[in-house]
């Protein structure tokens, strides 16, 4: 019997490899001799570097960079350098060097770690002053470290300037009528005059840039990042305006200069519009965060000749089903006639709706507790559950 765990974090309590380790003692209780593989994963927010560098044994690579008002913060992110080596017990993915394979450097970033809303108290919170050019900090110092490939989860940011600061710190700049150069935030959008992108890293022109991104809002718009986004971020009506005007003039100013409409782009507005700035000035993709995440760690080669994939969260509501963990592993799960399990830590409204996306069952580890005692000892009653779902599966086998 082959089990693969591959558990998102169980936010206030465990984290993924915690819950895997407590699987994997399950599992053998209940089956004694059996094979068990704990993945690491995340769906593109919290904890994806770490996720992605355990499974690709890569490294944290920690710095100072600025946070979103411009001032100190350390940061981290992932980086996992070139590897060469024969092909023997690996699975390398074409690059060739000295009849050797490898895989090329490869960096993981998220743009919470230096833009992230978290980072800046209430009270200072707002993206008419804020910037993401500590993000570009980080993608600057992966570059220079030779990454090649720079995946950005951009969740949780603090930002709404379009991704010009992050830019900026890349080597964009931004005029305003006079010629002046503007620092980037988000109050710089309604003067922004003209955009010189001659001036950029070297290297960016052989860095394939990769951004999780989960949603398709334009960059304006009512459904666009001012609208949806500005006012958790500490931004106030009238601030929302004075965003979604200068976010137009970007936008126009963007079609004028490079012929390309940021609104034609599905996701040009997530995380305050940086997804345009990757987008047009650096010829970024945009694709889901679980899906890329899978991708990198050659999921689909880790699952193959599973029994059973188990996988879970925190609280599985109806958000489950879009772009998050549970609901990736699932659908890779049911594509492969692999049987799929989770253990969750609550059940919300909707939740039903993940066996539609191929969970055949589903545990809650606060079925029989409140949701707060589950929290509080969180080991003892996710090990209990998993126990009794190994006898079921046992008894199904």
């Amino acid at each position: 019997m082959k089990f693969v765990f591959a558990m998102d974090s169980y936010k206030g309590s465990l984290t993924s490899r915690e819950s895997a380790d407590l699987l994997s003692k399950a599992a053998k209780t209940v089956f004694g001799d059996c094979d068990t593989v704990c993945v690491s994963i995340a769906d593109g927010g919290e904890g994806t570097a770490d996720a992605v560098m355990d499974e690709l044994c890569g490294e944290r690579i920690c710095l100072k960079v600025s946070d979103p008002l411009m001032n100190k913060v350390d940061a981290y992110y992932g980086l996992r350098r070139d590897v060469y080596a024969e092909l023997k017990n690996g699975i390398y993915n074409g690059l060739k060097k000295d009849g050797k394979y490898g895989r090329k450097s490869v960096a993981i970033i998220e743009m919470a770690k230096a833009s992230g809303l978290t980072l800046i108290p209430k009270e200072l919170r707002n993206p008419l002053y804020t910037s993401s050019f500590g993000t570009g900090e980080l993608v600057k110092d992966a570059i220079d470290k030779g990454a090649k490939e720079i995946f950005i989860a951009i969740g949780g940011s603090a930002t709404n300037d379009g991704g010009m600061g992050f830019a900026k710190a890349l080597g964009v700049k931004f005029f305003d009528e006079d010629g002046n150069v503007l620092e980037g935030r988000g109050m710089d959008l309604e003067r922004v005059a003209d955009i010189d992108i001659s001036h950029v890293l070297s290297d960016i022109k052989n860095t394939r840039f990769i951004v999780m991104c989960d949603v398709k809002n334009p960059l304006c718009g009512e459904n666009g990042a001012a609208y949806t986004y500005a006012k958790q971020k500490g931004a106030t009506d009238s601030d929302i305006l004075r965003l979604e005007n200068g976010m137009k003039n970007y936008r126009d100013i963007i079609i004028k200069k490079f012929g390309i409409n940021p609104d034609d782009i599905p996701g040009s507005g997530a995380a305050g519009g940086i997804a345009t700035a990757l987008k047009v000035f650096f010829n970024a993709t945009l694709k889901s965060g679980i899906d890329t995440v899978m991708d990198i760690i050659s999921f689909d080669e880790k699952i193959k000749d599973a029994d059973f994939i188990i996988t879970g969260e925190g609280c599985m509501d109806y958000q489950s089903a879009f772009g998050k963990v549970v609901s990736g592993v699932a659908s890779k799960g049911k594509s492969r006639g692999i049987p799929v399990m989770a253990i969750c830590g609550s059940l919300g409204e909707g939740y039903k709706e993940m066996y539609k996306c191929g969970v055949k069952k589903i545990y809650s580890i606060s079925e029989n507790v409140e949701v707060e005692e589950a929290i509080t000892n969180a080991e003892k009653y996710f090990y209990e559950t998993a126990i009794r779902m190994f006898y079921d599966i046992r008894n199904l086998s």
